[in-house]
């Protein structure tokens, strides 16, 4: 992407890969329009947001919009970010999520025993993580739900059977079906330069069932003919090898900071449930988590943490670090 974005404009491009209706996409790419620096380097960028813009606008008029996500399915966002797990058929999917968070979703040895995506939230420390079980992916299916899911998320978790032989076969198969559409797979999450539509959603490499006796060969086959650019866990989600360390994965990808609030009357915060804010993340991102009215009135805020003296005095554009405690005061 071009040097120099705000912080306005990145985190207006994290929602629009977010949107789930034409109004919200449209929304997003005239704040991108709005914050993108002028220059040579962003001609290219900039005729892409207005054709794309243009495009949504059409769209809305002509009452096509409504067709773009025909499902209706909603799922509502919880915990310190969003996680899906995509794979091919009897990859593991259900039991990984079944493994790592408090769900019970059906888990059987036989194919497409998920038909709609089920959430669970993962623990960490002190915070949750929702992750969310998809229907398998084949060369032939490709719910747009989980196209949706998977465009819209903080991370996903490919997830490889070590334990058949068909296992790369259904890996290369998830592989070029996302291939074929605006949402693909990659180690860091992002918006084409030169095609705003095309999204990349940050990708961990879950190679499952590694107790297999043929999982090493298999892993081995893995690398020689389906090489992937994307951090690797050994793991099995039935006997739980590996789990702690994806587990400590999913979080980290988050890139989230954990923020305790305190109020003015008490002596100490509240450190039952956190905020969490992306790494970045200011005072007023925090009030606004809180109530609208509260970013809009906030005044000042004292702080407690590791990069200032305990209860110094900051405004809204304090940038917030993991832990920090903060007393938020309106006028």
């Amino acid at each position: 992407m071009p040097a120099n974005l705000t912080q306005q404009y990145l985190k207006a491009e994290a929602e629009y890969r977010r949107a789930s209706s034409p109004e919200e996409e449209l929304e997003c790419l005239q704040v991108m329009l709005r914050e993108l620096p002028k220059h040579k380097g962003t001609d290219k960028l900039n005729a892409e947001l207005k054709q794309k813009i243009s495009k949504v606008k059409k769209e809305l008029e002509a009452g096509k919009g409504k067709g773009k996500r025909t499902s209706g399915f909603k799922l509502l966002r919880q915990g310190a970010g969003r996680g899906v797990i995509v794979g091919g058929p009897n990859a593991g999917k259900s039991q990984l999520l079944r493994s790592l968070t408090r769900a019970t979703p059906e888990v059987a040895p036989y194919p497409f025993t998920t038909r709609e995506p089920i959430p669970g939230m993962m623990p960490w420390e002190d915070v949750l993580v929702q992750l969310v079980d998809t229907p398998p992916i084949t060369a032939d299916v490709f719910d747009p739900v989980t196209q949706g899911l998977i465009r819209g998320a903080d991370l996903a978790v490919l997830l490889v059977d070590l334990g058949n032989d068909d296992g790369i076969d259904s890996l290369q198969a998830v592989l070029e079906h996302l291939n074929s559409t605006k949402t693909r797979l990659a180690r860091e999450s992002s918006l084409d330069e030169n095609d705003v539509g095309l999204s990349y959603t940050r990708t961990l490499l879950g190679l499952n069932k590694i107790d297999d006796p043929a999982a090493a060969e298999r892993l081995e086959m893995l690398h020689e003919f389906c090489p992937l650019d994307l951090p690797e866990f050994q793991i099995s989600a039935l006997h739980g090898t590996g789990l702690e360390d994806l587990r400590n994965a999913i979080y980290e990808a988050l890139d989230v900071v954990r923020v305790y609030t305190k109020l003015p009357t008490h002596k100490e915060p509240d450190y039952s449930r956190p905020f969490t804010v992306p790494r970045g993340g200011t005072l007023l991102d925090v009030a606004m988590l809180i109530h609208k009215d509260m970013a809009e009135n906030l005044k000042h805020a004292r702080v407690w943490g590791s990069h200032v003296h305990d209860g110094t005095a900051v405004k809204g554009d304090y940038v917030l670090h993991d832990k920090d405690v903060v007393e938020l005061h309106v006028g």
